[in-house]
């Protein structure tokens, strides 16, 4: 897992971004379609068109780093573009790194009822 700071934010790029993009064109979308800073040390993510890659830049401090993830099976669930800019936090990040539904994750217990 990428080491995060506490206060660090998630930004999810809603839509379709061309995975063929390195870190310098996902920067760039960064700055021109999120308008925030790729160096500012928060996590920016991207989905690709068939939704079973992410490619995600982040700014240690020290350097760029890139980060790509492709599920073998299924898709991460993503936002429309209808939702605009949307934010995440690093646990619900977790889980769409995970391909659970970040939105609404369930757990696996049930409380025994109580009588």
């Amino acid at each position: 897992m990428i080491p995060v700071r506490s206060g660090v934010r998630v930004w999810l790029a809603v839509g379709r971004t061309d995975m063929r993009r390195g870190m310098n064109g996902l920067a760039l979308q960064v700055q021109e379609a999120l308008q925030r800073d790729p160096h500012a040390g928060d996590l920016f993510v991207f989905r690709g068109r068939r939704g079973d890659l992410i490619k995600i830049i982040w700014h240690d401090g020290q350097g760029a780093c890139l980060f790509t993830k492709r599920l073998e099976r299924g898709r991460f669930l993503w936002p429309s573009l209808a939702d605009g800019v949307v934010t995440i936090s690093v646990a619900q990040l977790s889980y769409l790194l995970s391909g659970i539904d970040w939105r609404m994750p369930q757990a696996t217990w049930r409380p025994q009822a109580s009588g």
